[in-house]
């Protein structure tokens, strides 16, 4: 399978507008930290000295013995007490909410997304092939048919409008490339990997969506 480098005169006959400059970085990071904080199932919980698993009895007497006064052994300052503002699932009207959770403007997004395949278009890290197929499932088959595109990466990412059956059952234990069609791929697929290989209806997808 022959592939040919996207290069930037390439993309903006696909509508692809390149960003050149610095802008955009900005956007990249905060689309990136919203995407994996909203991975997170926020479940995190500590015990506090209420319901750690300890005896609620006084450890010894309050006066004469010496030492400093001790209410119960489940006090924070000791060695298995409770824990002090502590990670604790948040509940509003009897539905878990995840506090890490962070929303993105769409236009945030868009330029994030648009910034990112710029910098790899301009880096010549995209590479254009007009389709993407294997006739069987057979893991074997996929790993040919990536490395005669690129020669021979660690990781990459594929992306076409659609994938067919047995291209998708033969690439899904390749564990470092991934399947992605144009309209789910995201800002943190794009940089995640050393080559992406995209298919010209693919290309097409992504200009569109990017002017939508």
């Amino acid at each position: 399978m022959s592939a040919t480098i996207l290069t930037a005169d390439a993309a903006k006959k696909a509508n692809i507008d390149i960003i050149t400059d610095g802008k955009g970085t900005q956007a990249v990071h905060d689309a990136v930290v919203a995407m994996r904080a909203n991975r997170r199932s926020g479940t995190a919980s500590v015990k506090t000295k209420a319901t750690v698993n300890l005896s609620g009895k006084k450890p010894w007497k309050q006066k004469g013995t010496g030492r400093a006064r001790a209410g119960y052994a489940s006090s924070p300052v000791w060695v298995g007490g409770g824990v002090v503002h502590g990670p604790e699932p948040v509940y509003v009207k009897g539905v878990f909410v995840n506090r890490y959770a962070k929303k993105t403007p769409k236009a945030v997004k868009r330029l994030a997304f648009r910034k990112a395949l710029s910098a790899r278009i301009l880096a010549g890290d995209v590479l254009v092939v007009d389709s993407f197929e294997v006739k069987e499932p057979r893991t074997k088959q996929f790993i040919t048919l990536v490395q005669g595109a690129h020669g021979g990466v660690r990781r990459t990412l594929i992306v076409a409008s659609k994938f067919t059956e047995p291209t998708l059952l033969a690439g899904r234990n390749v564990q470092n490339d991934l399947l992605m069609t144009a309209s789910e791929v995201n800002t943190e697929n794009l940089l995640a990997f050393d080559k992406i290989i995209i298919t010209k209806d693919a290309l097409e997808a992504l200009g569109n969506r990017l002017q939508g």
